[in-house]
């Protein structure tokens, strides 16, 4: 019996010989925020005391971990550069990370329109993928999982941007970094943690279900497919919980096509989702995210819906939308242009982040109604400079004081429209753009599209 026990004391005793591990989110070919504090952390021997080293600053720190055998320190990184070294030191092991660059780092999520790569076809393939060697751009893609509860980590690995790379990595996501890159001279990291044909809730925590009971009903009107899982936060559980310590400057985002099942409560779950990310990471990053182009999505309104939902998102503070009603084709739920995608991401990233463009990145967007006698005049904001593009002023139409919708007839003057019905002798609301497939005239000066939108 004792050599029984002493045999377990051995055996034991050789298990928590634990080396030093990091997450995969750190590697070689890495990006660290530029000018911040970061967080280095992972795991080795209950109360291991090791040394880190990292050649930006040829200063070395020192590290225990707790008796959970983890550890966590924060690190001071200088202004845009590289590469860098960084050297774990332990009486177990060394890691010795190269390679490393300080920029900008940018998470990417989203459903299939954000996971969709030169690989999958896109505008002018072969000269995008001939042109992509890039070392200033790295790139990681989180691979696809569901947990039930936040894992620790994800699998993965960094990378440069290259012609092997670039072909199978988001092109939304690519095109932001290369404009971004070459305005501001800088790395840009990219994570790429998308999933085709995922709903929003999938990425949302637990904790905003438990919070609001009625988007666990809504979510009952998403139907099951067959590309992914639609249980609720089980991707924010393994795709996004883990990412949640390490330093990004924002998100980009790309969805919406999936939640037409329930686009008008859309507004409340998205608005919340970005709260709880930014709950999770303990700082309100900026959150730029794209409008679904106009596609025929199962119903008459639903894109519609869903447009306006996310128009309506941006009175949450710190997020831009990139809209695309111009640049799609009704008949294709995943339009081809991506380049002007990333691009106008990158401009709204350029003109509120950081501070280096004096255009307007925005379209017109629904300020405010006035009615008068049997018209309503409607105001915009980003107004200036507004015309109609290609054919008649359409799209628009008004409801009657019984909330029944008429067609109206529309004009612009002075940067505002002027609507009226024949029908409506007392209107009460107006919308624009609201079918699905609706594909509006109305641009501004900066040629961009008018949002759709309802005053309802």
């Amino acid at each position: 019996m004792r050599f029984f026990f002493l045999l377990i004391f051995i055996c034991s005793s050789t298990f928590v010989q634990a080396e030093i591990t990091l997450p995969k989110i750190f590697s070689d070919k890495m990006v660290l925020q530029r000018e911040t504090e970061v967080q280095l952390f992972g795991w080795a021997n209950p109360n291991e005391e090791f040394e880190i080293f990292t050649s930006w600053n040829n200063k070395s720190v020192h590290v225990k971990t707790g008796n959970d055998a983890k550890w966590k320190i924060s690190v001071n990184t200088p202004k845009a550069g590289g590469p860098y070294t960084i050297k774990f030191i332990g009486k177990e092991n060394e890691i010795v990370f190269t390679q490393v660059l300080i920029g900008e780092v940018w998470l990417c999520s989203g459903q299939s329109n954000m996971e969709w790569s030169a690989n999958s076809t896109i505008n002018n393939k072969e000269f995008e993928i001939a042109n992509a060697d890039n070392d200033q751009i790295r790139l990681f893609t989180v691979e696809k999982r569901t947990a039930d509860y936040p894992l620790d980590d994800v699998a993965g690995t960094w990378e440069a941007c290259t012609t092997e790379t670039m072909p199978n990595f988001s092109a939304v996501a690519y095109f932001f970094a290369k404009k971004v890159t070459s305005e501001l001279n800088i790395p840009v990291g990219l994570i790429d943690a998308s999933w085709g044909a995922s709903c929003a809730e999938v990425w949302t925590p637990k904790e905003v279900f438990a919070s609001h009971p009625d988007l666990v009903k809504a979510h009952e009107l998403i139907a099951p497919n067959k590309w992914v899982t639609i249980a609720p936060s089980v991707l924010y559980n393994a795709m996004i919980a883990p990412l949640s310590d390490f330093k990004i400057t924002g998100v980009l985002w790309y969805q919406g096509e999936s939640n037409t099942a329930n686009a008008s409560t859309y507004q409340k779950l998205f608005t919340n989702m970005i709260t709880s990310w930014r709950t999770a990471w303990q700082y309100d990053f900026p959150f730029y995210f794209v409008q679904i182009a106009p596609f025929q999505y199962g119903g008459t309104y639903e894109g519609g819906i869903v447009r306006d939902q996310q128009r309506r998102t941006l009175s949450l503070k710190n997020t831009g939308m990139a809209m695309t009603s111009d640049i799609c084709t009704i008949d294709d739920i995943h339009p081809q242009n991506k380049q002007d995608v990333g691009l106008r991401l990158a401009k709204i990233a350029l003109k509120n982040y950081y501070n280096k463009l004096d255009e307007e990145v925005y379209g017109p967007l629904f300020d405010f109604k006035e009615v008068d006698g049997n018209a309503i005049n409607i105001h915009f904001k980003n107004n200036e400079g507004m015309f109609v593009k290609g054919r008649p002023l359409d799209h628009f139409e008004i409801s009657d004081q019984n909330g029944v919708w008429y067609p109206a007839k529309a004009k612009l003057k002075n940067n505002m429209v002027r609507v009226l019905a024949k029908q409506v002798k007392t209107p009460v609301h107006v919308r624009y753009a609201w079918k699905s497939t609706d594909i509006g005239a109305l641009f501004n000066a900066a040629g961009l599209p008018a949002s759709t939108f309802t005053s309802e």
